[in-house]
């Protein structure tokens, strides 16, 4: 089952590309018709490498992978935020900055002087400034956070990229060929094709067409991530099951140990569960003495002067 509908896809008016007069004729594998002056995209080709490029993104959202999420048009700009941020993963939606990817330890330091700025501000020692540099120091934050902003938490490059219009894209499709990464496309009837790794045959001028795309992949993303803690759960889970066994293993290794150094001494060693050995004493127990009589106090006077005299007729006989 797709996981877009058609009836999605023609509401959404994604069939729509761009006028005859402005295609790239690489797009003609994906155009259905003319109709008007405009090309009409095929929506069966659409719906099923939507489906291929779902997939790719949930394998990697399952594997712990970043997709940085790139759309500037005006039409993309609020759902690719919205989207990605809800998703946790990487955008870009106000301006591409050159060397965002392929000059990204420059970037790095840029990122990590946002958040130095973000935390001066946040603890407020801005305000503790002269007003001059408060002021300079707020517009320095204020650029860096229209800029990076969506990047702030991107610590390495992404493991993927999905650009929602390659041919306004342009900079960020290059680096990302530059790299060797894989791209994700919504591809309208006037870009190149060639250029994608997934293209999404699709109309990238409607809010309504990229919505419904970008919405899609961050859904991909969220199962992906889903499945990703099970995962890790299981593994914990597998962990833990391993080490207790492990324990109990070397609780039985120390009680051999024990009854081969002890059976030099004739000695058997009882292990837990198992039965009493023979000779031994139960775990806890004492030895028991035999008690001393008890002798009544007219009894010891009457004994005294018989042991006396048996010690005088021992001593005649002697």
């Amino acid at each position: 089952m797709p996981v877009v509908s058609m009836k999605e896809l023609l509401e959404a008016g994604v069939h729509f590309g761009h006028q005859t007069r402005r295609w790239n004729p690489k797009m003609k594998p994906y155009i259905f018709t003319e109709r008007g002056g405009i090309h009409i995209i095929d929506l069966q080709q659409t719906s099923a490498l939507l489906d291929k490029a779902y997939e790719f993104v949930r394998n990697v959202a399952s594997r712990g992978g970043t997709v940085l999420f790139v759309g500037t048009k005006k039409q993309c700009q609020d759902v690719v935020r919205e989207e990605a941020s809800r998703v946790g993963m990487p955008y870009v939606s106000h301006r591409w900055l050159g060397g965002l990817l392929t000059n990204f330890t420059t970037i790095e330091q840029r990122i990590r002087r946002m958040h130095e700025l973000r935390k001066l501000k946040e603890e407020g020692q801005l305000s503790l400034l002269p007003t001059k540099e408060r002021m300079s120091l707020e517009r320095e934050l204020e650029k860096l956070e229209i800029n990076l902003g969506g990047v702030s938490n991107m610590t390495r490059l992404p493991d993927a990229v999905f650009v929602a219009d390659p041919k306004r894209e342009a900079i960020a499709t290059r680096e990302v060929n530059k790299l060797g990464l894989p791209l994700i496309g919504l591809v309208d009837t006037n870009c190149d094709p060639d250029e994608i790794d997934f293209v999404i045959p699709g109309n990238d001028d409607a809010i309504r067409s990229c919505s419904l795309i970008v919405r899609t992949l961050a859904r991909a993303v969220e199962e992906g991530r889903q499945k990703l803690q099970i995962s890790e759960f299981y593994q914990a889970e597998a962990e833990r099951d391993a080490a207790s066994a492990g324990h109990r293993a070397a609780r039985y290794v120390e009680g051999d140990e024990v009854a081969a150094d002890d059976g030099g001494r004739g000695r058997r060693v009882q292990r837990p569960g198992g039965e009493r050995a023979a000779g031994t004493r139960r775990p806890g127990s004492a030895v028991r003495r035999a008690a001393p009589p008890v002798v009544e106090a007219g009894e010891a006077e009457e004994t005294k002067p018989a042991e006396s005299a048996t010690e005088a007729t021992g001593e005649a006989s002697a």
